[in-house]
């Protein structure tokens, strides 16, 4: 073997180590990135719910109360009205007739009581003589009296005709908001025995919400209130929710429990009372009360994304100081809007897993960014 032969060899054998010993190392997945909720103490209301409906303080119903057609309407649907305010008109002939018609007989009645009182003062002064007899005077006597009892009939007579007269015009009963007439002009009203009903006044300077409440959350409130009784604290407040899921500006009271609870649904008629100075409330509103039941001390609160259940039971992930995944049991208690109440297996400053639950799995290491909350936090 020649020298340039051996050469070659050795060259061509260097090349194959070096191919054998360069073996590529795949690069290693970075950990998977997770949001997490940290844990923190506070303390949290526990509140019960009742849905409700809004009423005015007074709803008053006008109706019609002689027959008639209806001849004017002197109001602006949807405005305020105040007490006495005329609001419709009927047709008033048929009653300024009747009350003509009366008067002329309390006249009449009248011409014959001055006869008979000037027939009584002529007889009683000859039967004192004895001028005429005893029969003349008790006649006179009794013709005035029946004459003086004509009169107060024609009198009262007269009287009831002008009340009729009177509910030709229809005024409202209290200050409040009126509403669309249910009649138009022209319209034949107050036929019995299911007179038209015009429309409705309210007063809404408070509003009444009544709503209903089962046995169990009766005996809870009623011990409540003899415990705030006891120690003079007055009645719980309660807030209402609005339809929007807004919290309404003024707190209101019961001011009313009904007798007895039904027994075909087991639940009882309760009403409260909320100031309605700016009249944001209207009749007819559908509502949440909301009555606190408990202040929970030194709570922990998670969303409730946040919590895995399967068959009752209860998991987080939990994120350990060394960024590795922990799965933990843990005891949940009421729901408070978007987040859970954790009775056990929980505490303050431990990283909770509230996104990527997907990529997770018990042990693995993760890198950890913190949860945006924003659109649950106002949930509480």
């Amino acid at each position: 073997m020649n020298l340039k032969t051996s050469c070659l060899l050795v060259t061509t054998l260097l090349i194959l180590f070096a191919c054998s010993s360069d073996k590529t190392v795949p690069p290693q997945a970075p950990p998977p990135e997770v949001s997490v909720y940290t844990t923190k103490n506070e303390d949290v209301p526990l509140y019960l719910e009742f849905l409700g409906q809004t009423s005015g303080l007074k709803d008053i119903v006008i109706r019609a109360r002689v027959e008639g057609f209806l001849e004017g309407i002197h109001f602006k649907e949807g405005s305020s009205v105040k007490k006495g305010d005329l609001l419709y008109t009927l047709e008033s002939q048929p009653f300024e007739e009747k009350v003509s018609a009366r008067m002329s007989a309390v006249a009449e009645a009248k011409t014959m009581l001055a006869k008979a009182k000037g027939d009584l003062g002529r007889i009683k002064p000859l039967a004192e003589i004895n001028a005429v007899s005893q029969s003349d005077l008790d006649e006179a006597v009794a013709t005035y009296d029946a004459t003086l009892s004509s009169v107060e009939a024609a009198e009262a007579n007269l009287r009831a005709a002008q009340i009729e007269l009177s509910y030709t015009k229809i005024k409202s009963p209290i200050s409040g908001i009126i509403g669309k007439t249910a009649a138009k002009v022209g319209d034949f009203v107050g036929q019995n025995p299911n007179p038209v009903i015009l429309n409705t006044v309210s007063r809404i300077d408070t509003i009444l919400v009544t709503f209903f409440i089962t046995e169990t959350q009766y005996l809870f409130i009623a011990r409540e209130a003899i415990n705030d009784s006891q120690s003079r604290e007055g009645s719980a407040e309660m807030e209402l929710i609005l339809v929007d899921d807004s919290t309404y500006g003024h707190k209101g009271k019961a001011d009313f429990l009904d007798r007895e609870i039904n027994p075909m649904t087991g639940a009882i008629l309760v009403q409260a009372s909320f100031p309605n100075p700016e009249g944001l409330l209207r009749p007819g509103l559908f509502t949440k009360v909301r009555i606190q039941k408990q202040l929970v001390k030194d709570a922990i609160l998670i969303p409730q994304r946040c919590v895995t259940e399967l068959q009752g039971i209860h998991n987080v992930f939990v994120v350990t100081p060394k960024n590795k995944i922990e799965t933990r049991k843990v005891t949940a208690g009421d729901k408070v809007g978007s987040f859970w109440l954790i009775e056990e297996g929980l505490k303050t400053g431990e990283h909770v897993v509230y996104e990527g639950l997907q990529k997770i799995r018990d042990g693995v290491q993760v890198k950890t960014v913190p949860a945006d909350l924003s659109a649950v936090q106002g949930e509480k």
